[in-house]
Protein backbone atom coordinates (compact mmCIF):
# COMPACT_ATOMS: atom_id res chain seq x y z
CA UNK A 1 0.00 0.00 0.00
CA UNK A 2 1.27 3.49 -0.81
CA UNK A 3 1.78 5.60 2.29
CA UNK A 4 0.73 9.27 2.50
CA UNK A 5 2.25 11.55 5.13
CA UNK A 6 1.24 15.12 6.01
CA UNK A 7 4.26 17.40 6.46
CA UNK A 8 3.11 20.48 8.44
CA UNK A 9 4.43 23.77 7.06
CA UNK A 10 4.05 27.48 7.90
CA UNK A 11 1.05 28.23 10.12
CA UNK A 12 -1.50 25.73 8.85
CA UNK A 13 -0.29 24.20 5.54
CA UNK A 14 0.20 20.54 4.81
CA UNK A 15 2.63 19.27 2.18
CA UNK A 16 1.42 15.81 1.20
CA UNK A 17 4.14 13.21 0.68
CA UNK A 18 3.23 9.89 -0.97
CA UNK A 19 5.73 7.07 -0.62
CA UNK A 20 5.21 4.41 -3.25
CA UNK A 21 4.73 0.85 -2.03
CA UNK A 22 7.92 -1.20 -1.97
CA UNK A 23 10.18 1.69 -2.99
CA UNK A 24 12.01 4.68 -1.52
CA UNK A 25 10.42 6.94 -4.18
CA UNK A 26 8.08 9.72 -3.09
CA UNK A 27 5.82 12.27 -4.69
CA UNK A 28 5.04 15.58 -2.97
CA UNK A 29 2.14 17.96 -3.51
CA UNK A 30 2.48 21.75 -3.21
CA UNK A 31 5.86 21.95 -1.46
CA UNK A 32 5.90 25.53 -0.24
CA UNK A 33 8.71 24.88 2.25
CA UNK A 34 11.71 22.98 0.82
CA UNK A 35 13.48 22.51 4.15
CA UNK A 36 10.60 20.50 5.63
CA UNK A 37 10.45 18.26 2.58
CA UNK A 38 14.21 17.76 2.45
CA UNK A 39 14.41 16.96 6.17
CA UNK A 40 11.71 14.29 5.78
CA UNK A 41 13.46 12.77 2.77
CA UNK A 42 16.83 12.63 4.49
CA UNK A 43 15.43 11.26 7.76
CA UNK A 44 13.70 8.36 6.00
CA UNK A 45 16.25 7.84 3.19
CA UNK A 46 13.70 8.70 0.50
CA UNK A 47 14.12 9.92 -3.08
CA UNK A 48 11.98 12.66 -4.60
CA UNK A 49 10.46 11.25 -7.77
CA UNK A 50 7.71 13.74 -8.73
CA UNK A 51 6.10 17.03 -7.66
CA UNK A 52 2.47 18.02 -8.24
CA UNK A 53 1.42 21.69 -8.07
CA UNK A 54 -2.23 22.73 -7.78
CA UNK A 55 -1.83 26.52 -8.15
CA UNK A 56 0.63 29.38 -8.09
CA UNK A 57 0.33 30.83 -4.56
CA UNK A 58 3.66 31.21 -2.75
CA UNK A 59 2.87 28.78 0.07
CA UNK A 60 2.41 26.03 -2.54
CA UNK A 61 5.35 26.72 -4.89
CA UNK A 62 8.18 28.51 -3.06
CA UNK A 63 9.99 25.24 -2.38
CA UNK A 64 10.39 24.47 -6.07
CA UNK A 65 13.74 26.18 -6.83
CA UNK A 66 15.59 24.45 -3.99
CA UNK A 67 13.94 21.06 -4.46
CA UNK A 68 14.57 21.07 -8.21
CA UNK A 69 18.20 21.92 -7.57
CA UNK A 70 18.55 19.14 -5.01
CA UNK A 71 16.51 16.60 -7.01
CA UNK A 72 17.07 17.45 -10.71
CA UNK A 73 15.61 14.12 -11.88
CA UNK A 74 12.26 14.69 -10.13
CA UNK A 75 9.50 15.45 -12.63
CA UNK A 76 7.43 18.57 -11.99
CA UNK A 77 3.77 18.86 -13.00
CA UNK A 78 2.33 22.39 -13.17
CA UNK A 79 -1.07 23.76 -14.23
CA UNK A 80 -0.62 25.02 -17.79
CA UNK A 81 -2.88 28.00 -17.11
CA UNK A 82 -0.62 29.15 -14.25
CA UNK A 83 2.84 28.65 -15.77
CA UNK A 84 3.48 32.38 -16.14
CA UNK A 85 2.38 33.14 -12.57
CA UNK A 86 5.14 31.07 -10.99
CA UNK A 87 8.27 33.13 -10.41
CA UNK A 88 11.08 30.65 -10.91
CA UNK A 89 11.91 28.90 -14.18
CA UNK A 90 11.09 25.22 -13.69
CA UNK A 91 13.10 22.37 -15.17
CA UNK A 92 12.03 18.83 -16.10
CA UNK A 93 8.49 20.19 -16.16
CA UNK A 94 5.22 19.03 -17.71
CA UNK A 95 2.31 21.48 -18.00
CA UNK A 96 -1.07 19.87 -17.40
CA UNK A 97 -4.66 20.79 -18.19
CA UNK A 98 -8.15 19.47 -17.53
CA UNK A 99 -8.55 15.85 -18.54
CA UNK A 100 -4.84 15.11 -18.82
CA UNK A 101 -3.62 11.86 -17.30
CA UNK A 102 -0.19 11.72 -15.65
CA UNK A 103 1.22 8.22 -16.04
CA UNK A 104 3.96 7.42 -13.55
CA UNK A 105 6.00 4.40 -14.62
CA UNK A 106 7.54 3.49 -11.26
CA UNK A 107 5.18 2.80 -9.66
CA UNK A 108 2.44 2.23 -12.21
CA UNK A 109 0.08 4.95 -11.04
CA UNK A 110 -2.11 7.38 -12.99
CA UNK A 111 -3.25 10.82 -11.87
CA UNK A 112 -6.16 12.50 -13.63
CA UNK A 113 -6.05 16.30 -13.80
CA UNK A 114 -9.29 18.17 -13.04
CA UNK A 115 -9.53 21.90 -13.75
CA UNK A 116 -11.06 23.64 -10.71
CA UNK A 117 -11.05 27.44 -11.21
CA UNK A 118 -12.28 29.59 -8.37
CA UNK A 119 -9.54 30.07 -5.78
CA UNK A 120 -7.29 30.90 -8.74
CA UNK A 121 -8.24 30.76 -12.41
CA UNK A 122 -5.82 27.97 -13.30
CA UNK A 123 -6.19 25.82 -10.18
CA UNK A 124 -6.17 22.06 -10.80
CA UNK A 125 -6.76 18.99 -8.64
CA UNK A 126 -5.20 15.55 -9.00
CA UNK A 127 -7.10 12.27 -8.61
CA UNK A 128 -5.64 8.80 -8.46
CA UNK A 129 -7.04 5.35 -7.76
CA UNK A 130 -5.11 2.54 -6.11
CA UNK A 131 -6.68 -0.81 -5.22
CA UNK A 132 -10.22 0.58 -5.41
CA UNK A 133 -9.33 3.55 -3.16
CA UNK A 134 -9.63 7.02 -4.71
CA UNK A 135 -7.37 9.82 -3.48
CA UNK A 136 -7.99 13.50 -4.26
CA UNK A 137 -5.29 16.16 -3.86
CA UNK A 138 -7.39 19.29 -4.08
CA UNK A 139 -5.12 22.15 -3.01
CA UNK A 140 -7.23 25.13 -1.93
CA UNK A 141 -10.45 24.25 -3.78
CA UNK A 142 -12.20 21.94 -1.30
CA UNK A 143 -11.49 21.95 2.42
CA UNK A 144 -13.02 19.85 5.16
CA UNK A 145 -16.14 21.81 6.03
CA UNK A 146 -15.41 24.57 3.53
CA UNK A 147 -13.93 25.76 0.24
CA UNK A 148 -11.24 28.18 -0.88
CA UNK A 149 -11.55 31.94 -1.05
CA UNK A 150 -12.26 33.41 -4.45
CA UNK A 151 -9.06 35.33 -5.16
CA UNK A 152 -9.38 35.18 -8.95
CA UNK A 153 -12.49 33.23 -9.94
CA UNK A 154 -16.22 33.77 -9.59
CA UNK A 155 -18.74 32.05 -7.31
CA UNK A 156 -20.19 30.31 -10.37
CA UNK A 157 -16.77 28.91 -11.28
CA UNK A 158 -16.09 27.65 -7.77
CA UNK A 159 -19.51 26.05 -7.45
CA UNK A 160 -18.97 24.30 -10.77
CA UNK A 161 -15.53 23.12 -9.63
CA UNK A 162 -16.94 21.71 -6.39
CA UNK A 163 -19.70 19.94 -8.29
CA UNK A 164 -17.05 18.28 -10.48
CA UNK A 165 -15.26 16.99 -7.40
CA UNK A 166 -18.55 15.86 -5.89
CA UNK A 167 -18.93 13.40 -8.78
CA UNK A 168 -16.08 11.30 -7.39
CA UNK A 169 -16.83 8.13 -5.36
CA UNK A 170 -18.20 8.67 -1.86
CA UNK A 171 -15.21 6.99 -0.21
CA UNK A 172 -12.72 9.33 -1.94
CA UNK A 173 -10.01 10.42 0.50
CA UNK A 174 -9.66 14.21 0.43
CA UNK A 175 -6.17 15.64 0.92
CA UNK A 176 -6.48 19.44 1.06
CA UNK A 177 -3.58 21.71 1.96
CA UNK A 178 -4.72 23.64 5.03
CA UNK A 179 -5.81 22.82 8.57
CA UNK A 180 -8.96 24.93 8.46
CA UNK A 181 -11.38 22.24 9.64
CA UNK A 182 -12.40 23.60 13.03
CA UNK A 183 -12.98 27.18 11.84
CA UNK A 184 -14.86 25.89 8.79
CA UNK A 185 -17.12 23.71 10.92
CA UNK A 186 -17.89 26.58 13.28
CA UNK A 187 -19.17 28.44 10.25
CA UNK A 188 -21.03 25.36 8.99
CA UNK A 189 -22.74 25.12 12.40
CA UNK A 190 -24.01 28.68 11.96
CA UNK A 191 -25.32 27.83 8.51
CA UNK A 192 -27.05 24.64 9.67
CA UNK A 193 -27.44 24.69 13.48
CA UNK A 194 -29.65 21.59 13.38
CA UNK A 195 -27.16 19.50 11.41
CA UNK A 196 -26.09 16.89 13.96
CA UNK A 197 -23.35 15.52 11.70
CA UNK A 198 -21.66 18.93 11.66
CA UNK A 199 -21.95 19.42 15.41
CA UNK A 200 -20.56 15.95 16.14
CA UNK A 201 -17.67 16.27 13.70
CA UNK A 202 -16.78 19.71 15.07
CA UNK A 203 -16.54 18.24 18.58
CA UNK A 204 -14.29 15.45 17.30
CA UNK A 205 -12.03 17.83 15.37
CA UNK A 206 -11.71 20.22 18.33
CA UNK A 207 -10.58 17.24 20.42
CA UNK A 208 -8.09 16.17 17.76
CA UNK A 209 -6.62 19.66 17.46
CA UNK A 210 -6.40 19.89 21.23
CA UNK A 211 -4.17 16.82 21.07
CA UNK A 212 -2.15 18.31 18.23
CA UNK A 213 -3.56 15.76 15.78
CA UNK A 214 -4.41 16.42 12.14
CA UNK A 215 -8.11 16.40 11.11
CA UNK A 216 -7.35 15.17 7.58
CA UNK A 217 -7.86 13.44 5.24
CA UNK A 218 -11.61 13.72 5.06
CA UNK A 219 -13.90 11.73 2.78
CA UNK A 220 -16.35 12.93 0.19
CA UNK A 221 -19.14 11.04 1.97
CA UNK A 222 -18.44 12.96 5.17
CA UNK A 223 -18.18 16.30 3.36
CA UNK A 224 -21.55 15.75 1.72
CA UNK A 225 -23.11 15.70 5.19
CA UNK A 226 -21.17 18.53 6.89
CA UNK A 227 -19.86 20.95 4.26
CA UNK A 228 -22.37 23.72 3.46
CA UNK A 229 -20.64 24.50 0.16
CA UNK A 230 -21.47 20.99 -1.05
CA UNK A 231 -25.05 21.27 0.22
CA UNK A 232 -26.28 24.38 -1.56
CA UNK A 233 -28.87 22.37 -3.50
CA UNK A 234 -30.68 21.59 -0.22
CA UNK A 235 -34.09 23.41 -0.20
CA UNK A 236 -34.07 23.70 3.59
CA UNK A 237 -30.81 25.68 3.60
CA UNK A 238 -31.96 27.87 0.72
CA UNK A 239 -35.19 28.60 2.59
CA UNK A 240 -33.41 29.35 5.89
CA UNK A 241 -31.21 31.98 4.27
CA UNK A 242 -33.83 33.30 1.83
CA UNK A 243 -31.94 32.28 -1.30
CA UNK A 244 -33.95 31.00 -4.25
CA UNK A 245 -31.42 28.66 -5.86
CA UNK A 246 -28.13 26.83 -5.44
CA UNK A 247 -25.98 29.51 -7.08
CA UNK A 248 -27.40 32.37 -5.02
CA UNK A 249 -26.99 30.40 -1.80
CA UNK A 250 -23.39 29.53 -2.63
CA UNK A 251 -22.57 33.17 -3.40
CA UNK A 252 -24.25 34.28 -0.16
CA UNK A 253 -22.39 31.70 1.93
CA UNK A 254 -18.99 32.41 0.38
CA UNK A 255 -19.35 36.15 1.00
CA UNK A 256 -20.52 35.48 4.57
CA UNK A 257 -17.60 33.14 5.23
CA UNK A 258 -15.17 35.89 4.11
CA UNK A 259 -16.42 37.99 7.04
CA UNK A 260 -16.89 35.15 9.56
Amino acid sequence: MHHITALPAFKDNYIWCMQFHGTQHVLVVDPGDPEIVQAHLLKHNLQLFAILITHHHWDHVDGLPQLQQQWPDATLYLPAAEQFKIKHSPTNCHYVSDGDVIKLKQPCLDFEVISTPGHTLGHVCYVTKYREQTWLFCGDTLFSGGCGRLFEGTPAQMLDSLKKLNLLPADTQIFCTHEYTVSNLKFAREVEPDNHATVEHLALCEKLRGLGTITLPSTLQLERSINPFLRCEQPAIQHRWRQNDEQNLFTFLREWKNRF
